[in-house]
């Protein structure tokens, strides 16, 4: 079974050669590896020069910067494989990960599953809070709440993008977040218990230290009511974990003087109570 990892990269010189160095060291050897250069102005291709005699590894580099979402679109179009795993640059598998992946999903006939991770936080092994334990099965509940599906544990097969849709290439962030909850509506999520990436943190450029990303998860929650399947019980929770979104970034928004945003999330979070009523 051809796998095709796909690394999307902007500007990790620092971690992109460990990242690609995994894959290549997998005990599992059937795979392509498709990294997608998203604009980077630093020494990245460079640092994995070294690499790409590998006839499995492909290097894409794009024209200009066009986020993380539109990387991964792009390389999942130039993909090959049934199966999808995606790696982010600055994570990196163990060497049994792909191996042990692609057996739990043929045996228990899954369309995408995750394996658990270690996380690596300023070159310390950290332990996850409760509230981001993975779990499997029916997991959409939980997704709303918070993104539980990690990209660097994940694997799909490529038919899933095909009902769902791809990552949304207008969200800068939190893409994600977007795709596991219109995944978990029709899908059984896998989980694999078993610790095979590592998942490093802490550097200054990661998105998830800014403020303002719940703005993207309310844009996310705001499209998945648009949907007409949803039931009502989905509908109804769907809701109220939005109206919990906006009041906290509202609330973040007045700190910091952000009276435009204020006014327009409040909009959003009136609207609500109304229909609710």
């Amino acid at each position: 079974m051809l796998v095709s990892v796909i690394i999307p990269v902007y500007n990790r010189e620092s971690f992109i050669s460990k990242a690609v160095e995994s894959v290549l060291n997998q005990t599992y050897k059937n795979f392509e590896i498709i990294v997608v250069d998203d604009g980077s102005i630093d020494e990245t291709y460079f640092s994995i020069l070294h690499l790409t005699s590998d006839k499995r590894l492909s290097y894409y580099l794009l024209n200009e910067n066009k986020g993380v979402s539109f990387a991964r679109n792009y390389g999942i179009k130039h993909a090959d494989g049934k199966f999808i795993a995606f790696l982010d640059s600055d994570d990196y598998w163990l060497p049994e990960k792909l191996e042990k992946q692609v057996k739990y999903m043929l045996e228990n006939n899954l369309k995408i599953c995750q394996t658990d991770e270690y996380w690596l936080r300023k070159n310390r092994f950290v332990n996850p809070k409760k509230k981001h334990k993975k779990i499997s099965g029916n997991i959409f509940y939980k997704s709303l709440e918070l993104c539980i599906v990690s990209p660097s544990a994940v694997m799909l097969d490529r038919e899933v993008f095909e009902n769902v849709g791809m990552f949304d290439e207008k969200m800068p962030a939190c893409e994600d977040y977007d795709l596991w909850l219109r995944v978990s509506l029709k899908y059984n999520v896998g989980l694999f218990d078993e610790k095979l990436i590592v998942k490093r943190g802490g550097h200054e450029d990661q998105l998830s230290r800014n403020f303002g990303l719940d703005k993207y998860r309310i844009y996310s929650l705001l499209k998945l009511l648009e949907n007409n399947n949803l039931s009502y019980e989905k509908r109804e929770k769907t809701v109220n974990v939005l109206k919990n979104k906006l009041k906290i970034y509202i609330a973040g928004c007045k700190k910091r003087f952000k009276t435009e945003e204020v006014g327009y999330y409040l909009r959003i979070l009136n609207d609500l109570n109304f229909i609710s009523n």
